[in-house]
């Protein structure tokens, strides 16, 4: 990792890692779909599951990167992905991130046609029913989330913050605008996944950053849709608000709306959405309490009770694991 790929405190960005985890799960993905005689294809990214940041990862360490497809249905592929940094001076290695992505092959001879998926061969019987069943959840999921992205954050271009409150929605909501590029691009020419996951992070940081005024790490990312892909000459705004805060953390709601811009008279789509979860750290790295949210609006007001419904779900069911990992 190298200083390129960290914040001023020498945190590797949440952004950076995200998107080394969908490379390996494209490499990997797109391995399988071609083992067999077929038609060519290439995978692309559907969905990433929740993604916890168990341990921050540090300049002038190594990132490894492995990943293991774990289930397999007639039109997309689950890929487990491990990160784990090692300190090359100490040879200390620890786990810092697992996350689990869903991924659809695309045609290279027509990218509107998801291809069928080889079958993978099961270790045991309950392996192939999990997966099925996990399967069955993130896809009723998206078809979820996808029925609540009627909402929209307008893009903030230069505001005025001196005429604003510190810590209302309003202070904080940032917007980038992006021109997508060959070098965003798969062979299909869309965009990679992680390339649009790493845009994602840096404006959910600037967020947490400017509620805060400390320095900010990425803590989870909460399910991450690909709702419609986003084609090579599109310009996309990523823009992001804050919807809840408890005393040490900040969920930031990031969403990503393309324009089509060349050759396409189509009009503006949302195309990906998410919620970032961030921490506050001291310059020790210790966890510092985050200033709370005004909520000004009833809107704010409801999308607050909503954040909080999903940050004490998300503990109740953190506190259930470790009790089971207490009796094991």
């Amino acid at each position: 990792m190298r200083p390129d790929d960290a914040n001023i405190a020498g945190n590797v960005h949440g952004g950076t890692i995200l998107k080394m985890i969908e490379e390996a799960g494209a490499i990997i993905s797109t391995r399988h779909c071609n083992s067999q005689a077929g038609e060519p294809c290439v995978a692309a990214l559907a969905r990433v599951e929740r993604t916890d940041f168990l341990s921050p990862m540090c300049i002038g360490e190594v990132a490894n990167v492995s990943a293991e497809i774990t289930y397999t249905s007639r039109h997309s592929v689950e890929v487990q992905v491990n990160v784990m940094s090692e300190n090359i001076l100490t040879g200390a290695k620890k786990v810092t991130n697992k996350a689990t992505l869903w991924y659809v092959p695309l045609s290279l001879k027509n990218v509107n046609k998801v291809v069928e998926v080889p079958p993978i061969q099961y270790a045991r019987k309950e392996q192939e029913d999990e997966g099925k069943k996990r399967y069955e959840e993130q896809k009723l999921d998206r078809l979820e989330t996808k029925q609540r992205n009627g909402d929209v954050i307008l893009p903030v271009i230069n505001p005025d913050r001196q005429t604003k409150e510190p810590h209302t929605v309003s202070y904080s909501q940032s917007s980038l605008i992006h021109l997508v590029g060959p070098s965003d691009c798969t062979l299909l020419g869309f965009v990679h996944g992680g390339v649009t996951m790493k845009l994602m992070d840096e404006v959910a940081g600037i967020v947490a950053a400017r509620h805060c005024k400390t320095n900010i790490v990425t803590a989870s990312v909460d399910a991450i849709n690909f709702h419609e892909k986003i084609k090579k000459g599109c310009v996309i705004t990523v823009s992001g608000r804050m919807t809840f805060t408890s005393n040490k953390s900040m969920e930031i709601e990031v969403f990503v709306d393309a324009d089509p811009f060349v050759d396409e008279p189509r009009e503006r789509y949302r195309a990906v959405s998410a919620f970032f979860t961030y921490v506050s750290l001291s310059k020790e790295g210790k966890p510092l309490p985050v200033p709370q949210l005004l909520t000004e609006t009833e809107d704010e007001k409801r999308r607050f009770e909503e954040g909080k419904g999903r940050y004490l779900q998300t503990k109740a069911k953190r506190q259930a694991q470790m009790q089971q990992a207490a009796q094991q």
